[in-house]
């Protein structure tokens, strides 16, 4: 038996990369659109990219799956799901401004983002599954 990773592991890593380097960049213009937008008083563009990255991570995963209508091979669906959408949804900067915001005393604010983010990422999956399985119809 052969150890060590093999070369189609390789490739599937290296599609995951670019999918990530490509979720990274849509974030990077989305989380600062909102910034500018609304101010950076509160993480708005965090909330808005880990909503809307739920959502349509929701909607992906139907439309993609078994019985989805979007027929994909499953290194497109590990880039989308794993990279893409991984490297634009940001819960790791929620996580770090919301602790800055709980150092600063923004007691209030920080609360708002951890419930907000939690029950609208949990609605944004929800709607874009309902609305893949609606799709696949």
């Amino acid at each position: 038996m052969r150890r060590g990773v093999d070369a189609s592991y390789l490739i599937l890593s290296a599609w995951v990369a670019l999918g990530s380097a490509i979720g990274g960049v849509l974030r990077f213009w989305c989380s600062g659109a909102a910034a500018r937008a609304f101010g950076e008083t509160f993480p708005w563009g965090t909330l808005l990219v880990n909503v809307t990255g739920s959502c349509l991570i929701g909607l992906f995963a139907i439309l993609s799956g078994p019985d989805g209508r979007l027929l994909i091979g499953p290194t497109t669906r590990q880039m989308v799901l794993i990279g893409a959408f991984g490297g634009f949804t940001t819960f790791s900067s929620f996580s770090l401004q919301t602790l800055a915001l709980a150092r600063d005393g923004e007691w209030g604010l920080a609360a708002a983002n951890i419930l907000g983010s939690v029950i609208l990422c949990l609605a944004g999956v929800w709607i874009g599954s309902v609305a893949g399985s609606l799709i696949n119809r």
